[in-house]
């Protein structure tokens, strides 16, 4: 890592003008502090004069004020603006449900306008002082001070200049963390609306807002314009408080580029904010509250510089000299207004269940702690999904879209022995780049210990249990970059498709196995139908010494073209990246502690992968963040429970077995060549396997193979005459 010094900051007050700028500030305490401070600086350059304070509970220290004579003082910004004698400039630094009144009064008053951010509390309001300022001539200035920073231009260029690549997608996270005595302070603060006023206060609106329009101005996205959907999930953990402190914000932008902000109040400990710009070749991280930029390029050499801000009191200044582009016009804060209307005209915050919430410190000084925030909020925006659709429990389930055909969305409940043992999900909250396709998540033991994971934060588009192919005819249908042969390396390319499930028929008659039959449609990225699944999952308990401790899973999966011809399904291993044959039935595992991995010959990662065995095995403690269990489970969690997986297949692919670097297992169809499937010979393949709470041995491995080969022989009779029947 290289570090650049710092361009100069304008660490000056400018030129004294001639006749220093007449300037009236309203709301001298809380964040007014700030603004006081900035205009002492001025003040003693002979830039402005301070002549005006409006503040309900009375007159500042003197101490605090500029030099010279003491400014007159006013309850209220009517008094000052009936004394006959109107400001220049009015800085205002109000709670957010009062801008938009006194904003509008100072500009039909014939001041210029410093205003804090947000600039209004709803769209309506914003369009009405947009209307005022066209109609007055007058300025607004917003005082999202981050939009000030020199980084920003210097993001731009790097952008232009290829350095990351195409843009892919930005995203803001933030981890902070606030006491009960921040929401003590005002009447207002962790309020919705006071009466039938609207606050909007909240972690998006307010502590963290800066991080969100960063990100949207970095996605390009400042207008209203710039914005063509938002979605929100708002939650508090603080049950004090009626507004969000944690939230995920996903926008859709015009220019293309995806926004997605996660955000927090309850982190473990304050860190610094971050807005990340991610490319096809690179990325570029912003943390705006130090305007420190660091650049990761393709090569993963990362260069970080810091940079200077103008301070947009005197950007406002200088452009009501020059008559220039203010740097934060009130239109250029429509596109956060659009979040902001998103977040007031949404349902209530979902309350985080107490048993989710950690308390750390003591009476005022205490603060509520999501355990495991921290990796959660670094997975959804790595995802570029929602804590519904990562399954956070305490965020309640995710919406399918919409569809015309009610088999095509639904999510089932596979049941064994009275117990859910695994759930057939959609592909609701899936971004294009996961390949998004319908898959088993959770899978879980006959004890409830869960055995699959989805969107892991090493791949995100790895999907609980399914049928995946990186290259069908050319179309990436496992998500994440692809590998081509051309480049010999990983690159992002605009080839994911994804799978559509088209019809189901679910069975679950009492004391016979269960039975799920899919058919799917898999599509190319404009809709095209490049492939056709038939898959039936079929499962029950297992009896005899194993009843209570394990069931078995059977996946029957049927690949095959649409029509005449052939489709070729290959691998990076078929594109030539050795090893990496990975493609067909995936099985994505979580973390897992004393991870052991065999068959009847081999042992280890090394040498079972790539292997030809009638059976796997793989045991170990499988382990859950912290943010999947109640506070009270935490520390069980993560030491995990014992619980072992069997597979068992009768065809000839080689096992594809990820541990050092990820836990996964797969069956490999296309090893080292690709594999072609037509009407008249599709690529069929079957996979049993038992699910059993324990650490099994290799004796008790080969035992349960042998039990799946005995139900795989009736299964096959089974699933054969159902496909006959379709």
């Amino acid at each position: 890592m290289t570090s650049s010094p710092a361009p100069a900051a304008d660490a000056t007050a400018g030129t004294p003008a001639a006749t220093p700028t007449r300037v009236a500030l309203v709301g001298a305490r809380g964040f007014g502090r700030q603004h006081l401070a900035a205009l002492r600086r001025l003040a003693s350059a002979g830039r402005v004069v301070l002549t005006d304070v409006v503040d309900p509970a009375g007159p500042v220290d003197a101490a605090d004020l500029p030099a010279g004579p003491a400014p007159r003082h006013h309850d209220g910004l009517e008094a000052l603006l009936a004394s006959g004698s109107v400001p220049d400039v009015v800085v205002i630094s109000t709670p957010i449900s009062t801008h938009h009144q006194l904003a509008a009064a100072a500009l039909r008053a014939g001041a210029d306008v410093l205003l804090e951010k947000p600039a209004t509390a709803t769209l309506a309001q914003l369009d009405d002082l947009l209307d005022v300022t066209a109609a007055t001539g007058r300025r607004v200035q917003v005082g999202f001070q981050s939009l000030g920073s020199h980084a920003l231009p210097a993001i731009a260029d790097l952008v232009a200049q290829g350095r990351i690549g195409r843009v892919r997608h930005v995203s803001a996270t933030g981890l902070w963390l606030r006491t009960r005595d921040y929401f003590a302070r005002s009447p207002w603060a962790g309020r919705r609306r006071v009466g039938d006023v609207d606050v909007v206060d909240g972690v998006v609106t307010n502590p963290l807002a800066h991080a969100v329009v960063t990100a949207l101005a970095l996605a390009g996205a400042r207008t209203t314009d710039d914005v063509l959907d938002v979605r929100t999930e708002l939650f508090r953990a603080n049950p004090d408080i009626e507004s969000d402190d944690t939230s995920v914000v996903r926008v859709r932008t015009a220019s293309g580029v995806p926004v997605t902000c996660a955000l927090t109040l309850c982190a473990e400990q304050e860190l610094a904010p971050v807005v990340s710009v991610e490319g096809t070749l690179g990325r570029i991280e912003l943390r705006y509250k130090s305007d420190e930029v660091t650049l990761t390029d393709a090569d993963g050499v990362t260069t970080t510089t810091t940079y200077g801000r103008t301070p947009l009191i005197e950007d406002l200044l200088d452009r009501r000299a020059d008559g220039g582009p203010l740097l934060v016009p009130l239109d250029s804060t429509g596109a956060f207004a659009r979040v902001l209307e998103a977040v007031r005209t949404a349902d209530e915050p979902r309350q985080v269940p107490a048993e989710y919430v950690r308390w750390d410190g003591e009476d005022g000084a205490a603060h509520p702690v999501l355990p495991g925030v921290e990796e959660l909020m670094a997975r959804v925006v790595k995802a570029g999904t929602g804590l519904r659709g990562l399954g956070v429990p305490w965020a309640g389930e995710a919406d399918e879209p919409a569809a015309a055909d009610d088999a095509a969305v639904a999510d089932e409940s596979l049941q064994a022995a009275g117990r859910e043992v695994a759930r057939a999900r959609g592909t609701a909250e899936l971004p294009v780049t996961t390949s998004p396709r319908p898959v088993l998540h959770p899978v879980r033991t006959l004890a409830g210990t869960v055995v699959t994971d989805h969107q892991p934060l090493d791949h995100v588009w790895h999907l609980g249990l399914g049928v995946a192919v990186q290259d069908v005819d050319g179309t990436n249908v496992w998500g994440g970059r692809t590998y081509t042969r051309d480049a010999g390396a990983y690159v992002w390319l605009d080839d994911h498709g994804r799978a559509e499930r088209t019809a189901a028929e679910l069975a679950q008659p009492g004391g016979q196995p269960g039975r799920l039959a899919e058919e799917l449609d898999w599509l190319g990225p404009g809709g095209t139908v490049l492939l056709q699944e038939r898959r039936t999952w079929s499962w029950d308990a297992l009896d005899g010494e194993w009843a209570g401790r394990a069931w078995w899973l059977g996946l029957d999966v049927t690949l095959l073209p649409p029509g005449a011809g052939e489709v070729a399904l290959g691998s990076p291993g078929s594109n030539g990246r050795p090893g990496g044959g990975y493609g067909g039935i995936f099985w994505r595992l979580p973390a897992v502690r004393d991870a052991e991995v065999f068959t009847s010959a081999a042992r280890g990662e090394d040498d079972v992968h790539g292997s030809v065995a009638p059976w796997l095995a793989w045991t170990g403690h499988f382990t859950r963040p912290a943010w999947q269990v109640p506070v009270a489970e935490a520390e069980a969690a993560e030491q995990g429970s014992p619980a072992s997986l069997v597979l068992a297949a009768d065809d000839a692919d080689p096992w594809f077995v990820r541990v050092g670097g990820y836990p996964g297992i797969g069956r490999s169809l296309a090893w080292s060549r690709p594999v072609r499937t037509s009407r008249e010979r599709p690529v069929r393949r079957q996979l049993l396997a038992a699910v059993v709470d324990g650490i099994v041995d290799e004796r008790q491995a080969a035992e349960l193979a042998s039990l799946l080969a005995a139900r795989a022989t009736g299964r096959d009779h089974e699933t054969g005459a159902a496909g006959a029947a379709r």
